[in-house]
């Protein structure tokens, strides 16, 4: 990791964002905090020390992200750009509200289009850019809905980017797996190979200072998605109707 770096972290009021602000904190890094609560914001800003700005916004409104990227820009160069920030509402396609699937897809799908558009004009050349997708992202996980399908669109939209911007900016991708936050504690299922927000962070820091264009953790639960996913439809659905049931 580069001296004293200048990271922008979306999402950064709970869970995994805020224990990457920690951990950054930590290292040295000048932080910009964003999230939806300003107050949520404050307190982390007031644990990590000096030298650390909160900028509120709303992925699902452009017109925050862009009053918030234009107070950034006068900072200076960003040496990262880091995109935590999720919606998600599990539950079956005929038991969803359109009002929170509409919601969930501003958020998860089209807030991460809009984070990797602007950050471009934010990112020093071969600045990092970091999106957060999910290991349900990679196949259409039972109960998983509209998430694992905005996911699965973050996913695609972050190896176009790789290919995008190749030689520009250092687009990665994030997927983590079960991680024991406000979110999956929501689930009525068991969730494998759960982990600590606190290990969630580490394990992200240290995949984006590797050359890994992917971070996806457990690899104990990741791996055997990834088998899955390169599954004929005629294995891998059997096995989805199982887990379904």
């Amino acid at each position: 990791m580069l001296d004293r770096e200048y990271i922008w972290i979306i999402g950064a009021s709970e869970g995994i964002g805020a224990e990457l602000a920690h951990a950054w904190a930590k290292c040295g890094a000048r932080l910009v905090l964003s999230a939806r609560s300003s107050t949520r914001l404050q307190e982390l800003a007031a644990t990590l020390g000096a030298d650390h700005i909160v900028v509120p916004l709303d992925l699902a409104d452009r017109a925050s992200i862009d009053a918030a990227a234009a107070q950034i820009a006068k900072l200076g160069p960003i040496d990262r750009v880091i995109n935590m920030a999720a919606l998600y509402a599990p539950g079956k396609v005929a038991e969803l509200s359109p009002v929170d699937v509409a919601k969930i897809v501003s958020v998860n799908l089209t807030g991460s289009f809009h984070i990797a558009q602007i950050a471009q004009g934010l990112l020093r050349k071969g600045g990092q850019l970091a999106l957060c997708g999910s290991v349900a992202g990679y196949v259409g996980l039972p109960q998983g809905q509209i998430y694992s399908a905005t996911k699965a669109g973050v996913i695609n939209l972050t190896e176009s980017l790789r290919a995008e911007l190749a030689g520009r900016i250092d687009v990665r991708l994030i997927s983590p797996g079960f991680v024991d936050t406000r979110l999956t504690r929501r689930n009525d299922f068991t969730m494998p190979a759960m982990v600590t927000p606190k290990v969630a962070a580490q394990a992200i820091i240290d995949g984006l200072c590797s050359n890994r264009f992917e971070v996806h953790f457990p690899r104990r639960l990741t791996l055997a998605l990834k088998v899955l996913r390169i599954l004929p439809y005629w294995a891998a659905l059997p096995l989805m109707q199982k887990l379904a049931r």
